[in-house]
């Protein structure tokens, strides 16, 4: 009992001084528009109404924590499922191409680390490439990526799931190839010993021992590919998706919505 409180105790300290701290800055963020609507109408509100005024605006510039959480409600549960007003749909959306653009990621990602573990040229000439390509920053990548995939007729799931692999390969790719790498010295003459082909090396010690290394950059790379695909879905004028909202949101002041 004692050990379950010693660590929900901090965290919901944290959450709740999160939440404090949000309020605050709602007050403050939001009170010069409410003062300028008050002197517009001639009125003189005492500090408490003030304050409930400045946290119950339709179009705050900081939503407070109970305005997000009301409509996270009504857009979750309130909302059916095939509107595109709904979360649950824009999630589905974009998860869609997180999850493709993740599998495309990882698959190319193990395919460039088994090259450049086997072949010496590969580790020469294609890492420092790798490691260049992701210095350029995705917001400038992914128009280009979204027009020339349209100009050949691909559009829809494939441009975004396309754009969260160039986000989700490189750390799978950096971990499997230190993965495929760490099996010791003493190990890889054991299986000279034994008179082990290169693929029985590869297979039967190799893999195993980059398993771990794959499974935690997985982690960092599904991460890569929401944002991928995220990112792919503002340049593309879609009417659907987690971007896509976060777009319409930022064109029409829509903070809370």
């Amino acid at each position: 009992m004692d050990s379950f409180r010693s660590k929900i105790i901090p965290v919901t300290t944290i959450l709740a001084g999160v939440v404090v701290l949000w309020y605050v800055f709602a007050v403050i963020l939001n009170a010069p528009f409410q003062r300028d609507l008050d002197q517009r109408g001639n009125e003189t509100p005492g500090t408490v109404e003030f304050i409930g005024k400045t946290l119950s605006q339709p179009k705050p510039t900081l939503p407070a924590p109970h305005q997000v959480a009301v409509n996270f409600f009504e857009n979750t549960f309130l909302r059916s499922v095939t509107s595109n007003r709904s979360l649950v749909y824009n999630a589905w959306v974009t998860l869609s191409s997180t999850l493709l653009g993740f599998a495309f990621g990882t698959a190319l990602g193990i395919l460039i680390a088994v090259g450049i573990v086997h072949v010496a040229t590969f580790d020469r000439s294609l890492m420092p490439w790798i490691i260049a390509s992701q210095t350029i920053p995705i917001l400038a990548v992914a128009p280009m990526i979204i027009v020339v995939l349209a100009a050949i007729g691909i559009t829809g799931l494939i441009p975004k799931a396309l754009i969260s692999t160039y986000l989700s390969f490189f750390p799978v790719a950096v971990g499997m190839v230190k993965g495929l790498r760490s099996p010791e010295l003493m190990h890889l003459d054991l299986m000279h010993t034994y008179n082990a082909s290169a693929s029985q090396t590869f297979w039967k010690l190799r893999v195993p021992a980059s398993v771990p290394f794959l499974f935690t950059s997985m982690k960092v790379a599904v991460a890569a590919s929401l944002v991928g695909a995220i990112v792919g879905e503002l340049p593309t004028g879609a009417v659907a998706g987690i971007g896509a909202k976060l777009l319409a949101g930022a064109y029409y002041s829509q903070t809370i919505d």
